[in-house]
């Protein structure tokens, strides 16, 4: 049977299909777990089987206390801080343990993998705090939080994922006794990149809308502002022919499409708009294929294995050698992720700073927009502190966007000489997602304030049905008022595709 492929757009049904499918099929899992008892009974020394860790992989381990070994493996390692992974968040890091173990290279006994499984079809949710890796030898500490509750210990999020629960406690809720660790079984629940990917992939998986919300907002903007739509001619991205260029050009020409704004102002004599318009499908575009590389590097990651020891049971797989049957390597190190999601950050805070700039641009009064998009002003503010939101929101993002991945704290007594710190990258990576989110509405708000004044002129028919569509839950404003609630609903918006459906059915009508 064909082991499912999980893609970041797909991202949620893949990964439940991909452990759905492991659930049905362990054969991968006993075969490989097979080869780990072999390893057992040969009499010699094998890393993470029958030897301590990390510097002390040399220190060799009775055969009558491998269980206490893997047993102190995660209490030893359980030493995660800060504020908890977001729960959706910690569900991805389950699924992609569970795909990641099913493979069949890591050996962990079957046992354990069926209560893993058995997490996730029940929902059982452990919470993980955050931080203490560094992105090498695996994300340890938190994976040791993931899997505390096999044993009893930890603590698992209550159905309404605010309150936390006694791992002890909802077990015996659910009647599941905690599962005993054999040899192995430590080691392969804690040495992978799950908590790095996890976010990764949660955030990558937002993107791919958040990229065409971004297009949208930047023709929204541009009808209210009376920007030219000859930048967006294909022939200019033609000779130049980065794929993000192109893609974003045909975006917005698909919604300015039977545009009357334009039609009004075809003639004026404008040489040339601000960068924040003219140079849209070059800046939107290349963080698209900055985006589009960092998911790639997504995909292969959740599709593979990163243990250490690999145990390989399958024929030829081990070079025809026995002794290469369970080997040593570094699939575990963070740095393939560690820069993908430093590069991602710095692609999503693009969208943002440019976007901050087309709202600074709405309000300044241009071609008879009101200053500050309110006729009343001096009484009322306008729009003015809004863009003091993106403002701030723009700046923090580059703090955010020091690459973690350019550090390296050496641990483990030296042996783990060199981390990747893709923790931090993954943890900083969804703090600019939501910071780009929070202008994106802000754009959004903003553009649909100074459409208004354009009437009785019609837009094109993409950006007119994105705008009705927000005015269905906002109305325009002559006097200052609760913006957030307004933020709060055109960013529900554009959490899922509702406005690009929107968007695309006005753009392709007619």
């Amino acid at each position: 049977m064909t082991v499912p492929r999980i893609t970041v757009r797909n991202l949620h049904a893949d990964l439940a299909a991909a452990v759905e499918h492991f659930a049905a099929d362990t054969a991968d899992v006993e075969r490989s777990r097979a080869r780990v008892e072999a390893a057992l009974a040969d009499g010699r020394a094998h890393y993470g089987i029958n030897t301590g860790f990390g510097a002390l992989a040399n220190k060799r381990v009775p055969d009558d206390q491998l269980a206490t070994l893997q047993r102190n493996l995660l209490l030893s390692h359980a030493v995660g801080v800060g504020d908890p992974v977001p729960p959706e968040v910690t569900r991805l890091m389950l699924g992609l343990k569970v795909v990641s173990l099913g493979l069949g290279y890591s050996g962990v006994s079957l046992p354990v993998f069926r209560r893993l499984v058995e997490f996730d079809r029940r929902n059982l949710l452990p919470v993980v705090p955050s931080r203490g890796s560094v992105g090498a030898s695996g994300d340890l500490a938190p994976l040791a939080h993931l899997c505390l509750p096999l044993i009893g210990l930890g603590e698992f999020w209550d159905d309404d994922r605010r309150g936390r629960v006694p791992a002890a406690d909802a077990l015996r809720a659910h009647d599941l006794p905690p599962v005993p660790l054999a040899a192995k079984d430590g080691l392969a629940l804690i040495n992978g990149t799950q908590l790095m990917a996890a976010y990764g992939a949660w955030v990558l998986e937002r993107c791919s809308r958040l990229v065409d919300h971004f297009d949208l907002a930047a023709a929204m903007s541009l009808e209210a502002l009376q920007g030219s739509i000859k930048p967006f001619d294909a022939r200019v991205h033609a000779v130049r022919p980065h794929p993000g260029h192109g893609a974003v050009a045909a975006n917005v020409r698909l919604l300015l499409r039977e545009s009357e704004i334009l039609e009004s102002h075809r003639n004026c004599g404008k040489v040339q708009d601000p960068y924040c318009l003219r140079c849209v499908p070059q800046v939107h575009g290349a963080s698209r294929d900055a985006l589009a590389y960092a998911s790639g590097v997504l995909e292969t990651e959740i599709n593979g294995v990163t243990d250490n020891p690999l145990v390989f049971a399958r024929d030829g797989a081990g070079g025809g050698s026995d002794l290469a049957d369970i080997v040593s390597g570094g699939n575990f190190h963070g740095q393939p992720l560690a820069l993908a999601l430093d590069f991602a950050a710095i692609a999503l805070a693009e969208y943002a700073s440019i976007s901050e700039r087309r709202i600074y641009l709405l309000l300044e009064g241009h071609d008879g927009l009101p200053r500050l998009l309110m006729r009343e002003t001096g009484l009322n503010s306008g729009f003015m502190i809004p863009q003091y939101t993106a403002a701030a929101l723009v700046s923090e993002n580059k703090v955010l966007c020091h690459p973690a991945s350019v550090d390296s704290i050496p641990t483990s007594l030296g042996q783990e000489d060199h981390v990747s710190m893709g923790s931090v990258s993954a943890v900083k990576l969804l703090m600019v997602l939501k910071n780009v989110e929070t202008v994106l509405a802000i754009e959004l708000l903003t553009a649909a304030q100074a459409l208004d004044y354009r009437l009785p002129l019609r837009p094109g028919r993409g950006v007119e049905a994105a705008h009705r569509r927000i005015r269905e839950v906002t109305h325009h404003r002559e006097a200052d008022y609760l913006f957030q609630d307004d933020l709060r609903r055109v960013g529900e918006l554009t959490e899922g595709r509702a406005l690009l459906e929107a968007a695309g059915s006005g753009g392709q009508s007619g």
